[in-house]
């Protein structure tokens, strides 16, 4: 295996849904005047949200590859 490719496909689906709620709970705390709404946190909000899109598409192709395997 290269360094890339887990060995796991759940370790991409874990952290891309832990950054996707991440993504909605930041927002959501902007909304209701828990945490201050600043610029860096709402890049952090969107970042965490695409980049957990991101990792959840690919940990979900991974284990379909490793399951079409014999």
């Amino acid at each position: 295996m290269t360094p890339l490719i887990p060995r796991s496909p759940w370790i991409p689906i874990g952290i891309g849904a832990f950054l996707v709620v991440l993504g909605v709970v930041l927002p959501l705390l902007m909304v209701l005047r828990v945490v201050p709404s600043t610029f860096f946190l709402n890049f952090l909000a969107y970042i965490a949200s695409v980049l957990g899109l991101f990792l959840g598409i690919w940990g979900a192709a991974l284990h379909i590859l490793r399951s079409r395997r014999p």
